[in-house]
């Protein structure tokens, strides 16, 4: 086996295959695969991506990049922005549980998990709602 390299250590693949498997965020979106790195049914649906931000630190070890997790409604406009909003902060608390779960060899190993801003409204142009929040994660090969 090759040996992990600091450009190995992607949060977003990670983090996704995390929430991916994790019957809390299952159970928040109302079902398996809900999740993925693009908006699509089946409502609600949790997007993952590269965030805005986040420190690389001197890109020798650990870094703190963000994570920007996406909360999509029905484009006919359910469940309620409530509901959207509850149903993402749940997805944010299972994506910190990996912090605690045991290492993967061949994995990069995730230390830390926080939001790194606010939770913000963010409906697309056609209506659809959407929640959005960032979360800072740090990890190394």
């Amino acid at each position: 086996m090759t040996e992990l390299t600091l450009a190995d250590a992607d949060p977003v693949s990670v983090l996704l295959a995390w929430l991916q498997q994790s019957d809390q965020t299952a159970d928040a979106l109302g079902g398996p695969d809900r999740v993925s790195g693009i908006p699509e049914a089946p409502w609600p649906h949790l997007v993952i991506g590269h965030g805005p931000g986040g420190d690389l630190r001197d890109l020798n070890w650990a870094t703190a990049p963000e994570v920007t997790l996406e909360i999509h409604g029905d484009p006919g406009g359910w469940p309620g922005k409530a509901e959207l909003r509850r149903i993402l902060v749940r997805c944010a608390q299972a994506a910190q549980d990996i912090v605690e779960a045991p290492h993967t060899p061949g994995r990069p190993v995730v230390n830390g998990v926080r939001p790194s801003g606010l939770l913000v409204w963010s409906p697309l142009v056609d209506g659809q709602p959407r929640w959005l929040m960032n979360l800072s994660v740090t990890l190394h090969p």
